[in-house]
């Protein structure tokens, strides 16, 4: 059995929720894993329900993480498309949504959803990740990028790893920032082999990793940030944000709950409020440089909520 130590910073939150972010799956699935009893809680099952009191001891089985080999099928699933041609859209995905199947999931998927909506025109032999060029996490709504050629998915993808594309980012953090701007420059690694979860390296190791920021608005306990990548590290901002004490608001995984702040105790969120709001980028075919900016009536329902009730 592989062991999870939980921290204090995550008492109060049930586990179910807990899990289904720790390892990047689906509450279902945790669920159906705590029933089974391949997931234990201090030597004992426990419901889904169970909220830590952040000093149990986690095991799990390791076939709880095993790959099944499952056809991945397209899915009649209504996207929020921006823009789209020959080569490539541009997609605002919602919030819970995963962007490619997983070890676990493998329906409801943006993949899913685009494997119905372009069907043979979409890039890409690895069914799991077909078209996609970038991900965001699940809990992570905004602005991406999908390719229907092989020719847009190497030249898109080039760019981002040369930086030569933009992505910025909005977040709603914890505390007040001392500084109205920074870089964040830390390299990272998983924080367990078999999990998605990452924390800041040792130094000397891990791959590196480079946020701007920028504080938009202050508020007291809070404030909007706009957030540039650099490098495109698993939960990288996430990551980044908690390092300086300032995480993301609803960001379980990484300690962020909306009760750590008095002023705003009691205002519940599904996830951490991160929104991908701007791209930039080189049109594969006839070189123009296209810019997508999400206007606030696409954010999604929770950061626009949290919002407009810490502007008061």
């Amino acid at each position: 059995m592989e062991k999870i130590n939980i921290s204090p910073e995550n008492s109060s939150i049930r586990a179910d929720i807990f899990l289904a972010q720790y390892f990047d799956t689906s509450r279902k699935q945790v669920s159906q894993a705590l029933e089974k009893g391949l997931i234990l809680i201090d030597g004992s099952q426990k419901k889904s329900s169970y909220k830590l009191k952040g000093t149990e001891i986690i095991e799990y089985d390791p076939l709880f993480l095993q790959k099944e080999d499952v056809k991945i099928l397209p899915q009649n699933i209504k996207l929020d498309i921006k823009y789209e041609d020959d080569e490539l859209l541009v997609i605002n995905k919602p919030k819970g949504m995963l962007t490619h199947p997983s070890a676990y999931e493998r329906e409801d998927t943006l993949v899913n959803a685009l494997m119905y909506h372009c069907g043979e025109n979409l890039c890409g032999s690895d069914p799991m990740r077909r078209g996609i060029i970038h991900r965001l996490d699940k809990d992570t709504s905004g602005l991406m990028l999908a390719a229907k050629t092989d020719f847009a998915a190497e030249s898109l993808g080039s760019q981002i790893k040369n930086k030569t594309a933009k992505r910025k980012y909005l977040a709603i953090a914890l505390g007040e920032f001392e500084q109205s701007e920074g870089i964040i420059d830390k390299p990272l690694v998983h924080y367990m082999d078999k999990t998605v979860k990452m924390q800041i390296a040792p130094e000397g190791e891990g791959k590196n990793a480079l946020t701007y920021y920028r504080v938009l608005e202050q508020f007291r306990g809070a404030a909007l940030v706009e957030l540039e990548l650099k490098t495109g590290r698993t939960h990288q901002i996430r990551v980044h944000l908690k390092s300086l004490n300032h995480p993301i608001f609803g960001d379980n995984l990484y300690g962020a709950r909306g009760a750590l702040i008095e002023k705003y105790r009691g205002i519940k969120v599904e996830g951490q409020l991160l929104q991908s709001y701007f791209l930039s980028f080189t049109h594969p075919k006839n070189n123009e440089i296209m810019t997508f900016e999400l206007e606030p009536a696409g954010w999604d329902d929770d950061f626009t909520r949290v919002l407009k009730i810490m502007r008061g």
